[in-house]
């Protein structure tokens, strides 16, 4: 009988040790992180760098996996798995989440921002911290976490578009928000919502005229080979939340909520030095690819789009005047 308690006595810190470790293993939460665009690209690749430092500074509690290029799903479809705690992270683009947050559109708006410098102020400042907290605060079931910067659009066409006047009747995709249908057409385009895995083919056969973005995205999605022209009318500047599911931001701890916050603005920061360094040498490319790049009169573009300004900006009255006054 002794034996056998010897026996029992040496087992249980043992038992202890391994009941610990499974219970240890039980807990880890995986962070499963979507982004549409693909392997190297710059928001990629600051997140995968998030997804160290969260793997690093949780001791292991939080594991990561990153899905880029679009694997799984579109943007719409990130989300609405994203909501229900599917997947844990993702970028999105922000003219997604206007149509459920309408307090977004304020930085949907075109011409809204002077250029790049002047939005990057604004993301970084008060008005940022309060667009992020205003899709937190809302029914979108996601914690907006920090910016990405989306890069200047520009519109690419298979005929060039040199003038406000070449633009009329064309068939030009874009996001899937009514305030971006209604920018082009108010240009004298046909704006068409379209997902963006779709419009290297539907540039391909027609179903589109051109689309409108920045040039690391027409050369990463190879969009560059049936659209040769890119006039440069700046119509948009648009920055990208990080968001995670709220499903998943309630599960942390309150000190891995403060690491992932401080995880997504550390990101923020690395993906911007990555983005102009990626824009520099993406223009470089379409141009050696034959890319024209067309510098346009952007007076017309953004007198065209007055009536958009008008018919959106009113409920972001005083916070416009927030953004223009930034300097």
């Amino acid at each position: 009988m002794d034996f056998k308690r010897t026996l029992l006595a040496a087992a249980l810190p043992i038992t202890a040790a391994l009941t610990f470790t499974l219970s240890s293993a039980a807990q880890a939460l995986e962070i499963k992180f979507a982004d549409i665009h693909p392997a190297g690209y710059p928001t990629v690749v600051a997140e995968e760098q998030l997804g160290k430092t969260l793997v690093a500074d949780s001791d292991g509690k939080l594991t990561f996996k990153m899905f880029a290029g679009g694997v799984l799903g579109s943007e719409k479809e990130v989300i609405e798995q994203a909501q229900v705690g599917a997947i844990q992270m993702a970028r999105v683009s922000l003219g997604i989440v206007g149509p459920v947050v309408p307090d977004v559109n304020v930085f949907n708006m075109p011409f809204v921002f002077r250029d790049q410098a002047h939005m990057r102020k604004v993301i970084d400042g008060e008005v940022g911290d309060e667009i992020l907290d205003k899709i937190t605060h809302s029914e979108f079931n996601l914690v907006a976490l920090a910016w990405m910067d989306g890069g200047t659009r520009n519109i690419y066409t298979k005929k060039p578009v040199r003038s406000l006047a070449d633009l009329k009747g064309m068939k030009i995709r874009v996001q899937g928000n009514p305030m971006f249908i209604d920018t082009i057409n108010a240009m004298g385009g046909n704006g068409i919502a379209m997902d963006t895995g779709e419009i290297f083919s539907a540039l391909q056969t027609g179903v589109i005229d051109g689309a409108e973005n920045n040039p690391p995205t027409l050369l990463e999605h190879n969009h560059y080979q049936n659209a040769k022209f890119y006039s440069l009318t700046g119509h948009l500047i648009l920055p990208e939340p990080i968001v995670m599911s709220k499903i998943t931001w309630e599960k942390l701890s309150p000190d891995q909520q403060v690491l992932v916050k401080k995880a997504a603005k550390a990101a923020q920061a690395q993906e911007r030095t990555l983005w102009d360094a990626k824009s520099a040498s993406s223009e470089e490319k379409l141009k050696a690819a034959g890319v024209e790049f067309i510098t346009v009169d952007k007076k017309p573009f953004y007198e065209a789009t007055a009536s958009v300004r008008e018919k959106y900006g009113a409920p972001y009255a005083d916070l416009i005047k927030r953004i223009e006054a930034i300097q």
